[in-house]
């Protein structure tokens, strides 16, 4: 009996080590258990057997064997690989949205299904990066936090009260509707609905500036008329700057047009003159002002009127900042 329950162990603890992604090498877990390397092949087969017999449970995952490392890994068909893992923990760097502390769980917990020698690349491939990492000022405690009970607040159509940090400073209290979380621009944000207003022109809160959630007991809904759709939002807004639609157009002369056909979704060329691309686009708000002026002398805005206008009145702003006059 007693080296029935031995070999239950082991193969336990083989198993919950391939889980975690190392590489299992026949020989060396034979040596820590002193036992013969034919008995921890047999336990190998037992997960392998374990694994096929199970498919309902654990899918397609399988026990293969690495020839250039002479051992075996866990592979799952329907995880992230390496290489998926890699670029979505260098999206989650770049992004700057989270604390310190939350990057690095968060970068745990993902490298925890990658195997010993890729773990060794990931840590090397991210360590500048971590070492150097700067994380947007955030006014709430968590906003991992505040993003699921703000997730769950929306799923439930449950209205809310929040306690908010606006640009200026100022600390307000605001009764909404939740109905969706956009990420842009190293800042998640909020998108809610008046509770207490007959007004459906959405409401922009950045989450990291909520300090303070209150559910409230009465749920609401939105006529399909006045439902939030998020992805045509993401394509016609710069900088979530809020305001009213608008057909742009302007000429671009720089280097990479398509630089800024990515940046605005909405953008198309209209005409092509010598290194002039004309451009139309739609966007919402003064957000695209910004962008605009960004791009300096390589940008020329001819309409609307309104838009011009604005522009001139930037500009002129800055000269007088620079005394150019």
């Amino acid at each position: 009996m007693g080296n029935t329950n031995q070999k239950k162990n082991r193969v336990l603890d083989i198993f919950y080590r391939a889980m975690k992604g190392e590489n299992l090498s026949v020989r060396k877990i034979a040596n820590e258990y002193e036992v013969s390397t034919k008995s921890i092949s047999r336990d190998i087969n037992d997960i392998k057997n374990f694994l096929s017999d199970n498919r309902d449970i654990v899918g397609n995952t399988e026990l293969q064997y690495s020839a250039s490392t002479k051992s075996y890994y866990l592979e799952f068909e329907n995880f992230l690989l390496s290489k998926e893992l890699l670029a979505i923990m260098k999206i989650m760097v770049g992004s700057r949205a989270f604390s310190k502390i939350d990057i690095l769980k968060l970068l745990t917990k993902l490298k925890n299904f990658v195997s010993y020698h890729d773990k060794g690349i990931l840590d090397e491939l991210l360590e500048k990066e971590l070492y150097h990492y700067n994380e947007v000022k955030h006014d709430c405690k968590n906003v991992i936090d505040n993003l699921w009970q703000l997730t769950r607040c929306i799923h439930e159509k449950i209205e809310i009260s929040v306690t908010y940090y606006k640009i200026d400073r100022k600390l307000i209290e605001r009764k909404i509707k939740p109905v969706a979380i956009m990420f842009s621009d190293y800042y998640f944000y909020l998108i809610a609905y008046h509770s207490d207003k007959d007004d459906w022109k959405p409401l922009y809160y950045r989450v990291d500036r909520i300090i303070n959630i209150v559910k409230h007991r009465n749920s609401f809904t939105i006529d399909k008329i006045h439902d939030f759709d998020e992805g045509e939002l993401r394509s016609k807004i710069q900088f979530m700057f809020p305001g009213e639609l608008r057909n742009i157009k302007f000429e671009y002369t720089g280097p990479s047009v398509q630089a800024i056909l990515d940046k605005i979704p909405t953008a198309k060329i209209i005409e092509i003159r010598g290194n002039t691309k004309v451009i139309e686009a739609k966007t919402y708000g003064r957000g695209i002002n910004m962008f605009l002026l960004s791009q300096g002398k390589m940008v020329k805005v001819l309409e609307p009127q309104t838009l011009v206008e604005e522009i001139k009145e930037e500009l002129k702003v800055l000269v007088q900042n620079y005394k150019l006059n």
